[in-house]
């Protein structure tokens, strides 16, 4: 019986993590003739510009993100030129800003009534707008390019550090040209890298709520919050949740796939000839076409929002929201501190039990509680409030409603199911450094399971749940959706204010917890800038 335990725990927690997930997909057992005439109405007449501008902008954000990471990432790793050492962790930036903070800043600076387009007018006594409206499709797919694109460049650079110097001096020494090499070697090394950066920057393209609404672009999203919100029917919010979910999984499907691409590309040119070769020395035109890739997509996606935020700051701190500010403070940080205990204990759990005992079930287990992340905070609120209000209706008297919306229980369970694929991952990692040969070790000494866990495990997984902790605090601190829709009242964070007050058109204001989330982000990109340089040695 007691053997029994941790698997009964561990399935227990694999299903309330993915409950979620399955009662979206069980919407459709609940067809009704409500959610049947939303739908329809809503498929002849906005869904499919839902579906459209959805489409249009993950290409234009999948063609940004590519046009922007992967010469930065060629440059870094196969050219030398003055700076490349700065430009390395330079580039990462951009990882710190959500993308909702770049678009009120760029809306704050270049709208009608900013202040480039004030100067303008006022210095060339020109009428009317003078640049395009920031707030378009367009506009969204430049902010999500240049907060996304880390994803591309880093994998295409991990991927290219490998071996692409050594071949391309080898097809050097063969008389080939340096476009060719480039061309024919170095891009098609990077090819898994760029595909899997790619397809993650467009599972946060789908995933986001903050650009698409305050900008006032129809996507999925959008069309989810209409018919849960407006037209009250969450019934029919998750069956449209269901082909957002669906975009995602094929999304994830593509990750994976070029995630083993990569990994077989990696081994085999691992096998490549092991001596060092020195970088392309750039000279002339050639350096400063180098300087002016990498220099642009930190510049339009950390230096500039940042600047446009500080301005308002400098301009007038009187305006300022002072006096509530320690207090959205203290609720974003105590909920991404308790989120992150809970879901570093769970991971922890979750990969002890798949190292103990590696068996269909327990991966299977752990490869469920992975797909929270790549989930939309909207999918996830919907498929929370499905099965609440089941029970609800079934057991008025049970009050489940009341512990779900409007206390942070809901909330934390949100942050769980989207945030602990984050923990796993690091703890996984973790637990590969591990030679397993110490859990044999132990045991032969009599180490029972939380013996092994508590002395043996726990100091050498120490790092690792520092990172993990601070990857889901992070992250608790930057979600936006499900805060914005399950937070208790009078709990507003952070990111929930910047969203807010920025709505509101008060983006003077929206600053101050913009800026205090950038800083907060810089955090973990400081850490993997550090971890990226450490493996480099």
């Amino acid at each position: 019986m007691l053997r029994a335990l941790p698997t009964f725990l561990l399935v227990l927690l694999a299903l309330v993590l993915v409950l979620p997930l399955l009662a979206v997909g069980a919407s459709w057992l609940q067809w009704n003739a409500a959610s049947a005439q939303i739908l329809r109405e809503m498929a002849t007449t906005v869904l499919p510009e839902y579906l459209w501008v959805t489409v249009k902008l993950a290409v234009m954000v999948g063609i940004g993100v590519v046009a922007l990471g992967v010469p930065a990432a060629l440059l870094v790793t196969v050219f030398d030129f003055p700076g490349r050492r700065t430009f390395e962790w330079l580039l990462l930036l951009p990882l710190a800003m959500p993308a909702y903070v770049t678009a009120y800043a760029y809306t704050d600076f270049l709208q009608f009534s900013g202040p480039l387009q004030v100067w303008l007018r006022t210095t060339f006594g020109l009428e009317g707008r003078l640049l395009p409206e920031v707030r378009s499709v367009w506009g969204a797919a430049w902010v999500f390019a240049f907060s996304l694109y880390p994803y591309v460049y880093l994998l295409s650079r991990t991927a290219l550090a490998e071996r692409a110097p050594q071949l391309m001096e080898a097809a050097r020494l063969l008389g080939a040209s340096l476009p060719r090499r480039v061309r024919e070697i170095a891009l098609p090394m990077a090819r898994p890298a760029v595909a899997a950066g790619t397809a993650l920057a467009l599972m946060e393209v789908l995933a986001d709520y903050g650009v698409s609404a305050y900008f006032g672009i129809q996507t999925f999203t959008a069309g989810i919050y209409k018919a849960w919100l407006s037209m009250d029917n969450r019934v029919a919010a998750a069956q449209l949740a269901t082909l957002l979910l669906a975009l995602v999984v094929v999304l994830l499907w593509l990750e994976q796939r070029a995630q083993r691409r990569l990994r077989f590309v990696g081994s085999a040119t691992a096998r490549a000839n092991s001596g060092d070769a020195r970088p392309i020395v750039l000279h002339g035109r050639r350096r400063v076409l180098a300087w002016v890739l990498c220099l642009l997509p930190v510049l339009m996606g950390f230096v500039l929002p940042v600047l446009f935020m500080l301005r308002p700051l400098a301009a007038d701190w009187s305006v300022l929201p002072w006096d509530k500010f320690l207090t959205w403070a203290w609720n974003s940080v105590r909920l991404g501190a308790i989120t992150a205990v809970l879901a570093v204990g769970a991971a922890w759990f979750i990969a002890y039990s798949v190292r103990r005992a590696p068996d269909a079930l327990r991966r299977s287990a752990a490869q469920l509680v992975s797909l929270g992340y790549a989930v939309p905070g909207a999918v996830i609120v919907v498929g929370m409030l499905l099965p609440v209000g089941w029970v609800q209706a079934r057991w008025p008297e049970s009050g489940v409603g009341g512990w779900i919306t409007v206390t942070i229980t809901g909330l934390v369970w949100a942050y769980l199911v989207r945030f602990v694929a984050v923990a796993l991952q690091s703890m996984q990692s973790g637990y590969a450094r591990v030679p397993r040969s110490l859990d044999e070790s132990a045991r032969m000494l009599g180490a029972g399971g939380l013996v092994l866990a508590g002395r043996v495990h726990w100091p050498l997984l120490r790092r690792a749940s520092f990172a993990a902790a601070l990857l889901v605090f992070v992250d608790v601190m930057k979600e936006l959706p499900a805060t914005i829709v399950l937070r208790p009242f009078n709990t507003d964070t952070l990111a929930v204010v910047a969203n807010q007050l920025a709505r509101d058109e008060r983006l003077g204001e929206a600053a101050l917890p913009s800026l205090a989330l950038v800083l907060v982000g810089l955090v973990p990109v400081i850490l993997l800038s550090r971890t990226l340089r450490s493996d480099k040695r």
